[in-house]
Order: structure tokens, then C-alpha cells, then sequence
């Protein structure tokens, strides 16, 4: 063989090499990395772009597609300890003519941490509101959607500032009352009585308990590479001391019901779903109802909706 051509080979199988060991060694040595540039890329493909404003001191970061036009914009909240990305799962199936904003909730991801920061729903929900405004996103009703702690906060926002809002989606909402509590909650009222914080199941800080969380939080069943598991930790470790103070905020006497206390005040149009093995948000009181219309004299409809493998609410 010519000694060019082996020369042509040599270089040829050097260059795919690189790229190649970079991807295994990152993978190896640094899966938190590949996480976020999986994230990066998904953005881009999707045609997010990430922003920050401010209100005064108070940084917002947030991700975006699209113009305010004449159909409503729609303000996605994500759950506790997740980011303003957890959404690009549902942003790819929207239509691209609508405007589209996540936003990454009080002291998550680059929006703002601070100490002095009120992290109760009702702090929360007022956070939401200075970035409303500045975005002047409430110059027309926008439709607001939230999951988890999310959808907690935005049943609250939607009764304290009815005229921002023209419809609301709940997705497994936390922040509701029952008459019984699931085996999640029992156990989540068994660790604060001992005051054992660090056992939390939503904050996990191995790889093996971030495993047990996405069982928590997944009806689907799926093995994730160890190394992977590995990379959500890393993400999540520098961070954990944060979510320890933040949901034993949310699960205080002060915010544990706030959406409940406040549903007689939400006035608009409201879609509620979650999923039938929901292991996080107790869902008896729905189990009869597959789909259809809750109503209550004088009040705007709610539509209900059931998933039969939908995720847990979760984070």
C-alpha cells in the first residue's frame, strides 16, 4: 500500500479518535459537564434562548422562543430543586408561533439565591409577579403553567393577580389538603418530627439515592448508567443545602396548603393534570375520575385529566 495512503488512514482514524476519547473521558471523569452540554444542545435544536433581567438587585434567568403576538403567552413554572430546562421535554411539541418563557424559579439555577430571600409560596408568587412585570408580560393575560411546587405557586399567583392570567395548567400541583395522606407524605411527617433533614428523598446525595429519586418520580421504569447518576449528583451536591431550607419552607404550616387555601379565588379557565401512579402528590381524591369537568357554583370551569403512565410530580 502507498506510504501516503497509510499516512491518509493514520490521520483519518487520528481525527475521529480525539473527539471520540474527549466523549469517553468527559464521560468517565466529568458526566456533570455532558449533562449541561446536553442541555445547551437542546436549547439550541428547540430555539431557546436564555436571558436575564433584573428587578433592582434580584437577577431572573430564564429561557424564551418567540414574540408576545395575538394569541396568549404561556409562563412555564418548573417543580423544587429542577430548572427552567426540565421543560424543553414539552416545548419541543408546541406550535413555534406561540411565546414561550421558563423561567428558573427563586434561588434556582441562575436565578437569584440569597439568604434573605423569602422562599414560602406566597414569596415565591411575588418573586414570579416582579418578573412578570419585568417583562411586562402581563400587558395581556398570559396562560400560566406549573408543576409540583411549580403549580403551586402558580394556583396561588392566579388568585392573587387574576387579571395577569387568562388560563391556568396545573400538572400534579403540590400544595393541596387531603383527608388521608400516601406513604411519601407519612414518611416526609416522620422526618421532620425526627428533624432528620438530610434524608429527605428529594434531595438525593449519592448515586443511589438519585436513583431511588427517579423511582420516586418516574412510573416508568429505567436503568440510567451509573455514570449518569454520577453527573446528576455532581449538579445537585453544591446545591443541596439550598433545597434542604426550601422545602422544609414549602412544607411549613405557612405554605404546606397555600393552594388550597387560596382556590375559591382563582377566576379563570383551569386545567389540572396528573398521573394515576403519582407516588409524590397523594391522588385518591381524583382516582374516579378519568377526564372531564369539575365545577363549582360561581366559579370558572376546571377541567380534569388523568395519565395512566404519567411521571410523579416529583421535582
Amino acid at each position: 500500500m502507498d506510504l501516503d495512503v497509510v499516512n491518509m488512514f493514520v490521520i483519518a482514524g487520528g481525527t475521529l479518535a480525539i473527539p471520540i476519547l474527549a466523549f469517553v473521558a468527559s464521560f468517565l471523569l466529568w458526566p456533570s459537564a455532558l449533562i449541561r452540554i446536553y442541555y445547551w444542545y437542546w436549547r439550541r435544536t428547540l430555539g431557546m434562548q436564555v436571558r436575564y433581567v433584573h428587578h433592582e438587585d434580584y437577577q431572573f434567568c430564564y429561557s424564551f422562543r418567540g414574540r408576545p403576538g395575538h394569541k396568549p403567552s404561556i409562563l412555564m413554572l418548573h417543580g423544587f430543586s429542577a430548572h427552567k430546562d426540565m421543560w424543553l421535554s414539552v416545548v419541543k411539541f408546541l406550535p413555534k408561533n406561540l411565546h414561550l418563557v421558563c423561567v428558573d424559579m427563586p434561588g434556582h439555577e441562575g436565578t437569584t439565591r440569597s439568604s434573605l430571600d423569602d422562599l414560602s409560596i406566597d414569596g415565591q408568587v411575588k418573586r414570579i409577579h416582579q418578573f412578570v412585570e419585568c417583562l411586562k408580560l402581563n400587558k395581556k393575560p398570559f396562560h400560566l403553567v406549573g408543576t409540583s411546587m411549580g403549580g403551586q405557586v402558580a394556583g396561588v399567583y392566579a388568585a392573587y393577580y387574576p387579571s395577569d392570567v387568562s388560563s391556568l395548567c396545573l400538572v400534579c400541583p403540590a400544595g393541596l389538603q387531603y383527608s388521608t395522606d400516601n406513604q411519601f407524605v407519612q414518611r416526609l411527617k416522620e422526618l421532620q418530627g425526627s428533624a432528620a433533614v438530610e434524608k429527605i428523598p428529594l434531595i438525593p446525595s449519592t448515586p443511589e439515592e438519585m436513583s431511588e429519586m427517579l423511582q420516586l418520580c418516574s412510573y416508568v421504569r429505567f436503568k440510567v448508567p451509573q455514570q449518569i447518576l454520577q453527573g446528576l449528583v455532581d449538579v445537585r451536591i453544591p446545591h443541596n443545602n439550598f433545597y434542604r431550607k426550601l422545602f422544609l419552607e414549602i412544607v411549613s404550616e405557612k405554605s404546606r396548603y397555600s393552594l388550597h387555601q387560596n382556590m375559591d379565588k382563582i377566576k379563570v379557565p383551569t386545567q389540572i393534570i396528573w398521573g394515576k401512579q403519582d407516588q409524590v402528590c397523594n391522588t385518591s381524591p381524583w382516582q374516579s375520575v378519568t377526564s372531564g369537568y369539575l365545577w363549582s357554583e360561581g366559579k370558572a370551569p376546571v377541567l380534569a385529566a388523568s395519565v395512566d403512565s404519567g411521571q410523579s410530580s416529583g421535582s
